[in-house]
């Protein structure tokens, strides 16, 4: 597997900025800006929800118009502008146009994400200021610009991977931010992947779609798909590294799937209130959708999650959630088992708690050590077939509903 960096150095052609525009009243970083200095094939994965934000209905009208002349991606915090009406469009529209005339760009170059309070609109003073600082602080502190994207988030994501090849090397690398309504249905939070690799539009967009069904779509913190859900990954070609062939592509996708992987189990991992980070592996399922339904299915569960806090191996929590799914499912043929840590270990699955539609005899306090660590893996043989999802969720604290009981004051 590719080794993922935390951090991002040079991405060639691409400069970034993180602001404070004023949007956050503490002073923290609150609008961002990644530009290319050329034009990059651009693709994107959106949220599902029928409920969309302004700046989603605008980037997927650019993208099926002009995606292949995509130079900067713009970001506020603070204001979802979702269900804001003809107004948050407009708005929209007037935050791509303020950063293409700072920048001599067509305002058809330039993307916009917004995230935040449903229901507000932008405070367009501020965004122009955010707008101003950005383009003139351009540079390469992509810490600084993915902090710039966070809402409740406790800390910046990032990532980036470097692929050698024998034509040359490329790097890959994402910001993303998410917390809370955080559950697989296309994107499930914001991000902006640069690479400076060369490919053409329809590789890049099946790329991207690839990699999301088996990252971003894989994760559940609580259950909510959120309106303004959005992956962008722009592609400027300036490593001077083609990627066309079957080998080319598969290179790349390997790399592209460990990055968005690392990435999205890191939104997980900082969840609103998480305090465990949860592997469901389940395995031997009828088809791999079946088994996706029902690893998210366990995943969202309150029930559940509230037994990942209270280190309970409430394995009836988990049976029942799998037959509940809409998947198929046989629980005289399934067996369940519980490890720490965030793979199988060599010796097996970890601690056996169910099969043949009832627990073994297990000891409590076994089950309990398990369940008491900050990593926990569960593997879930449904026994009808041979396939499989794996699904990365986390437990339901009481710092969640305190972070959401004045998500909005």
């Amino acid at each position: 597997m590719p080794e993922i960096s935390s951090t991002i150095d040079l991405v060639a052609g691409f400069q970034v900025a993180g602001v404070h525009a004023g949007l956050k009243k503490d002073g923290a970083l609150d609008f961002s800006l990644v530009l290319s200095e050329v034009n990059c094939v651009t693709a994107g994965v959106f949220t599902r929800n029928k409920v969309k934000a302004a700046p989603v209905l605008l980037d997927m009208e650019k993208l099926a118009q002009n995606p292949e002349e995509i130079r900067a991606v713009a970001t506020n915090t603070v204001s979802a502008n979702a269900c804001t009406g003809k107004i948050g469009l407009e708005n929209a529209r007037s935050t791509a146009a303020m950063v293409a005339a700072e920048l001599s760009l067509s305002a058809e170059q330039v993307l916009v994400m917004s995230t935040g309070v449903i229901g507000t609109h932008l405070p367009m003073d501020k965004i122009a200021r955010g707008v101003e600082l950005a383009s003139t602080g351009l540079g390469l502190d992509w810490r600084a610009t993915a902090a710039a994207i966070m809402t409740t988030d406790t800390r910046p994501k990032l990532g980036s991977v470097q692929v050698e090849t024998a034509r040359g090397s490329y790097r890959i690398a994402g910001i993303v931010k998410g917390a809370g309504m955080i559950a697989p249905n296309m994107a499930t939070m914001l991000s902006v992947i640069v690479t400076d690799a060369g490919l053409n539009l329809a590789d890049a967009q099946d790329a991207l779609r690839r990699a999301a069904q088996q990252s971003f779509n894989r994760i559940v913190v609580d259950g909510d798909t959120s309106t303004n859900d959005t992956v962008l990954m722009l592609s400027n070609g300036m490593s001077g590294v083609s990627v066309s062939t079957d080998d080319e592509l598969g290179e790349f996708q390997d790399a592209l799937d460990a990055l968005t992987r690392y990435l999205a189990q890191e939104v997980v991992r900082d969840g609103e209130g998480v305090t465990k980070f949860v592997t469901l592996d389940v395995v031997n399922a009828a088809s791999e959708v079946d088994a996706e339904r029902i690893g998210q299915t366990i995943g969202a569960s309150v029930l559940t999650k509230s037994a990942f806090y209270g280190s309970d191996a409430n394995w009836g929590r988990i049976v029942a959630a799998a037959g509940r799914a809409g998947a198929a499912f046989d629980p005289d043929n399934t067996s369940l088992w519980v490890a720490a840590g965030e793979a199988s270990s060599v010796e097996g699955r970890g601690l056996q708690i169910f099969g043949g539609g009832m627990p073994t005899d297990y000891q409590e306090a076994d089950a309990a050590a398990i369940m008491a660590q900050p990593s926990i893996m569960f593997t879930l043989d449904c026994g009808i077939g041979e396939c499989h999802a794996t699904i990365w969720t986390c437990d339901i604290s009481h710092e969640y509903i305190s972070i959401n009981g004045d998500y909005r004051s």
